[in-house]
């Protein structure tokens, strides 16, 4: 059987290697903190095997977080300008190749859908070929392998290049680029389910119930999707903020009382919390991810950009919840 843990693993190597060559890299300022974060992050993959199967204590990976915490604080991580194709070179590679330097992305696709909808049924007699419950995530972990040996054959970089280490080089100088920003969704995502488990979504239920009209369907709508909206500001991550304003609002109001559709009432919010999304750092793989790949002058250019377009899209999903989920059109 292919375990998903296998791929978790292979992430902490990567990322012990991406400390490792900051670690050596005397162009970087800052290289032995940057080395020590990407180290600890690296280290909690592997770790995190013997915490899942009880076999190892937790406290050590709250311990890690905290020190990773105080690098970024004390801002002890930093770039390097070793390495790494420049301007001339990279538009060099993309005259000579063209279209085809769109094939390793494609591939990841395309393995991951052959391992979702094929590789799932298979079974060895008895035992499956893949881990019941996690097919997705060791399709795509493998179609990443796949992509990358493809690109490799495809481009075949050159010893200058650092040869089969070309990915784990450039994988740091993204890595270095993004900086504390590329842990942010794991971080957020824990933050989800910790204001879950500590009945976030009740006391909020609770407070609504004082504050919103008795029997207003429209107010219930505007609660449900500007908290939704609101939650992905503060937390990053619309599928954090789900559970909490659905235990408030979504399921004991919209549903149980004003019998709303259940599907139209939490896709459509879902898309309330995704305005959220568009206006907030917190969400950094949308927002200040890109702006740090494209080296932009502002790291809240694309927030800029995108809060003229989410507040009329939120007061759309709005209008779209409250006509269509409740009967209002049908």
């Amino acid at each position: 059987m292919i375990k998903v843990e296998w791929f978790y693993w292979l992430c902490g190597i990567i990322f012990l290697g991406v400390a490792a060559l900051t670690a050596g890299d005397r162009s970087n300022p800052k290289r032995y903190g940057s080395a020590a974060f990407w180290a600890l992050l690296g280290l909690s993959f592997g770790y995190g095997t013997f915490v899942v199967h009880k076999t190892a204590p937790a406290w050590p990976l709250g311990v890690g977080v905290l020190v990773m915490a105080a690098l970024v604080g004390t801002r002890q991580l930093s770039r390097g300008t070793a390495g790494g194709p420049n301007d001339a070179q990279r538009k060099a590679g993309a005259d000579r190749f063209g279209s085809l330097l769109f094939v390793p992305a494609l591939v990841i696709p395309a393995v991951a859908v052959l391992f979702a909808a094929v590789l799932v049924k298979v079974r060895i007699g008895a035992t499956p070929l893949l881990e019941t419950g996690s097919e997705t995530l060791i399709g795509l972990g493998v179609a990443a392998i796949v992509a990358v040996a493809v690109g490799l054959v495809m481009l075949r970089p050159t010893a200058a290049d650092g040869g089969v280490l070309a990915p784990m080089r450039e994988g740091r100088r993204l890595l270095e680029a993004i900086g504390w920003a590329a842990v942010l969704p794991q971080m957020l995502a824990t933050l989800g389910q910790l204001f879950t488990a500590a009945g976030v979504g009740t006391a909020v239920g609770k407070v609504t119930n004082h504050v919103l009209p008795h029997g207003s369907l429209i107010g219930g709508v505007i609660v449900y999707c500007l908290g939704m909206a609101l939650f992905t500001i503060i937390m990053g991550n619309a599928f954090a903020a789900f559970p909490i304003m659905t235990a408030a609002i979504g399921w004991p109001i919209l549903i149980q009382q004003f019998h709303g559709n259940p599907a139209a009432v939490f896709a459509i919010g879902m898309l309330a919390g995704f305005c959220g999304t568009l206006c907030t750092p917190m969400a950094a793989n949308f927002n200040l991810v890109p702006a740090a790949l494209l080296e932009m002058r502002s790291k809240y250019g694309p927030i800029k950009a995108q809060i003229p377009t989410a507040i009329p899209l939120l007061l759309c999903n709005m209008a779209l919840m409250y006509v269509f989920a409740f009967g209002v059109v049908g």
